[in-house]
């Protein structure tokens, strides 16, 4: 008697994570939104495994796991055993409003909901092969910025014991030893000393992150197209590239520009303005880049410096507003350079 054939398992399951730092609540529903598996496990691979291997075949769209801040592991442990996985942007997650009370399971079971409807809005699995070099200019983001809140300390110390002003490439340069030469008393010395050895220690690492990330550039074919733009130096075109990821990702350069967040953020009435509309969404690492951009060009660009001067006076004065408009008309024309392999055109985004 001949074993009847096995036939292709059915896929007839949605899949969502509820994800925290030491455990994710899994929920798993079926086409009539009946919870075929629901349970609360740890952060740890095999266990996640284990538990989910027996419905592996049966999902439809793989597993939905939440933007959460430490999403790497589980993601990339899933997709080396051969699941598909959805990365989703919980900003856009519109929340369930007829619950009385929400937790774990609803949130989960809600989000599995939404991507069985095919509404669950998705985000951009960054590729492990270019994610550590962005996440490399990232921590030397930080460092720049405990840099300069150090450098900003040493200026407030002279000015708070003196009322001298120093320059803060004054305070970069100074030594532990010439010290003295700013301030007197030995709290204060003490304090600069530990201000400038501070500065050193983290100019060490930055440039230690630097040289680790330019091993990308070979890696980033479009990294020539974007040295064309006034501004941009080789540091800036890094984390410009790496945050942007593959331009085909954004429909237009409207949507690049708003996931820069080089526009405004508002809601009108009547002409009137009744509040801001999502003004954190986007990338703040991409807003902090083209922000710098900015300035730099200000400073290389006679026509951007013009054209920015202009602008100050239209917008009232508000030189914030004037430099915003110049990180976006930047952006836009790096879309467009990014997309159609085209060159810098400084009449037409300045002209």
């Amino acid at each position: 008697m001949k074993t009847p054939r096995k036939g292709p398992v059915k896929k007839d399951l949605y899949g969502a994570v509820d994800l925290h730092g030491d455990n994710g609540l899994y929920c798993l529903i079926n086409e009539r939104d009946e919870r075929v598996f629901q349970q609360r496990l740890p952060n740890d691979l095999r266990t996640v495994l284990r538990a989910l291997e027996p419905f592996r075949e049966r999902l439809v769209k793989g597993l939905a796991v939440e933007s959460t801040f430490n999403w790497y592991w589980l993601v990339d442990g899933l997709q080396d055993h051969g699941y598909e996985m959805q990365l989703v942007n919980t900003t856009k997650v519109q929340t369930y409003s007829g619950l009385k009370q929400s937790n774990d399971k609803t949130d989960a079971f809600w989000l599995a909901h939404l991507q069985r409807l095919g509404v669950l809005p998705t985000g951009y699995i960054y590729p492990r092969a270019q994610r550590g070099a962005r996440d490399l200019l990232r921590r030397r983001m930080l460092l720049v910025q405990q840099r300069t809140a150090h450098v900003l300390s040493f200026k407030s110390l002279v000015e708070r014991e003196t009322g001298d002003h120093v320059s803060a490439n004054t305070v970069k340069a100074l030594e532990a030893d010439a010290v003295g030469q700013w301030v007197s008393g030995d709290a204060a010395v003490l304090m600069g000393q530990t201000n400038v050895r501070v500065i050193e220690c983290l100019d060490a690492q930055i440039k230690g992150l630097e040289k680790a990330a330019k091993v990308q550039l070979q890696l980033l074919p479009d990294y020539q197209c974007l040295q064309q733009i006034p501004g941009i130096g080789e540091i800036l075109n890094l984390v410009i590239l790496l945050e942007t990821g593959p331009i085909e990702r954004f429909a237009g350069a409207g949507n690049y520009v708003s996931y820069c967040r080089a526009v405004r953020a508002e809601k009108l009435s009547n002409e009137r303005k009744k509040g801001e509309n999502n003004r954190k969404c986007g990338n703040k690492y991409l807003a902090w880049a083209w922000m710098e951009a900015a300035n730099f060009a200000l400073r290389y660009s006679p026509e951007i410096k013009r054209w920015y001067q202009r602008k100050v006076k239209r917008c009232g004065g508000k030189a914030v507003l004037a430099l915003k408009a110049v990180a976006a008309k930047l952006a836009k024309a790096a879309y467009y350079m990014l997309k159609n392999k085209e060159a810098f055109k400084m009449e037409q985004v300045f002209g």
